[in-house]
């Protein structure tokens, strides 16, 4: 701490330490400079006086040798004098102002810090009538003081000194004890805080009396709850924010798969009759093709055309045209498996793609179909209208390995049913 002190201080306490002992060590300066000229202004005011009292009891004597010009009387009274240790020095000056006689001591030929004297007329009275004689001078310095007060001077100067080393101490060990020792450890358990992942540690000073600090440690606690709880509502908000965002994604990405999957499925099918369109269809013919060959398994290829279809048209109007073929894509899907494949490949034509099927199972198929709409009278719009259907029926052979060949056979087959009268199946 005494090093600190020294140096330049870097910290609150050190710097309060420091002005207050600053201040403490310029007013204990003062008072002891104001009471060492207090001393040395009595000590000069008692000496002048003893001037004045000594120059009382020399003054007839040595106007009585002025008078009488009795020099030798008049030098064994000066000498007498200077051996007086407040006397510094003797003149004694004539009316005329003419130096009679002059004496200094060698100590006072160093130079002192001030000079003082104490001056009196010399006379003598004849018949009742008062006659100037001269002027005495007594005179006196600094070191005369000087000498008398040291002592005196020691003794302030040592109690000034006791006084400022012992405060000093006190001072630092007071400081270190009430204002440096606990904020070190403040700011050591602020940086335990600050460092620290737990949230919910707080500080506790060891000094637990009611002042400043321990106030101050409760504010900072405070503060510390508050950024605790604002930081759990920050963490609270984020969270549903971000749970709030996750399930938007989610529900934005459910929706989207839903539309995609909706896309999907609208663009592998025919927009009226809701079945496989031709690209679909002969896609996915194609994959089950080359894996019945996989499976060495037939499959069989059925291609179906509505009879009289333009008639249909032209007699009753698209729109019940419409209805027919939606009629016709119904009623084959009822007789299909789910396995099955059924897609409209042209204007009114359709075609029917049997996995693990012989061709005689494909023809009791197709006639099963062929009969159903036979059998059939729509009631569409007030007017009663039937229709028939011609059907190719193919099975797949070991070297098959394109769908275009089944579709191209039962085309054939397709054909000859309508060449044969229509409203038939061919094998």
């Amino acid at each position: 701490m005494f090093k600190s002190f020294l140096r330049y201080p870097n910290n609150l306490s050190q710097k309060m330490l420091h002005v207050i002992f600053s201040i403490y060590l310029v007013v204990t300066f003062i008072i002891t400079g104001l009471q060492f000229l207090g001393e040395y202004l009595k000590t000069q005011d008692a000496i002048v006086s003893e001037l004045q009292q000594l120059e009382a009891t020399v003054r007839g004597p040595i106007s009585n040798s002025l008078w009488q010009y009795d020099q030798d009387q008049l030098d064994a009274l000066v000498s007498g004098l200077m051996q007086m240790p407040i006397i510094e020095g003797v003149s004694i000056v004539d009316q005329n102002g003419q130096n009679i006689l002059a004496k200094v001591t060698h100590s006072s030929l160093s130079t002192p810090i001030s000079m003082f004297d104490f001056t009196s007329e010399l006379s003598w009275t004849i018949n009742g009538e008062k006659l100037a004689l001269g002027t005495l001078r007594l005179c006196s310095s600094s070191s005369v003081v000087l000498e008398r007060v040291w002592f005196g001077f020691v003794l302030i100067a040592l109690t000034a000194i006791i006084k400022i080393a012992l405060l000093f101490w006190l001072f630092i060990w007071a400081f270190d004890r009430y204002l440096a020792v606990p904020l070190k450890e403040l700011m050591m358990q602020v940086d335990d805080v600050q460092l620290s992942r737990n949230t919910s540690k707080r500080i506790q000073l060891s000094n637990t009396e009611d002042n400043e600090l321990n106030q101050l440690q409760e504010h900072m606690n405070n503060m510390l709850n508050a950024m605790s709880n604002d930081r759990q509502q920050l963490l609270e908000n984020e969270q549903a924010k971000r749970d709030w965002l996750e399930e938007a994604v989610a529900k934005r990405t459910e929706d989207l798969q839903m539309l995609n999957e909706k896309l999907q499925y609208l663009a592998t099918r025919d927009s009226l009759t809701d079945v496989l369109n031709r690209g679909s269809f002969f896609e996915a013919a194609q994959l089950q093709l080359v894996h019945s060959q996989h499976q060495q398994s037939t499959v069989s290829f059925i291609l179906a055309d509505l009879d009289f279809f333009k008639q249909i048209n032209d007699t009753h109007g698209h729109f019940i045209g419409d209805k027919v073929l939606i009629h016709f894509s119904q009623t084959v899907k009822s007789l299909l498996s789910e396995s099955d494949l059924f897609g409209r490949v042209g204007g009114e034509e359709f075609a029917i793609l049997l996995p693990n099927t012989d061709l005689e199972d494909a023809f009791q198929l197709a006639d099963s179909i062929r009969q159903a709409i036979s059998n059939t009278v729509l009631e569409l719009e007030g007017k009663a209208v039937s229709y028939t259907v011609s059907l190719g029926v193919e099975a797949s052979e070991p070297e098959d390995q394109v769908i275009d060949e089944l579709f191209k056979r039962a085309d054939l087959k397709l054909y000859g049913a309508k060449d044969n009268g229509r409203d038939r199946v061919e094998k």
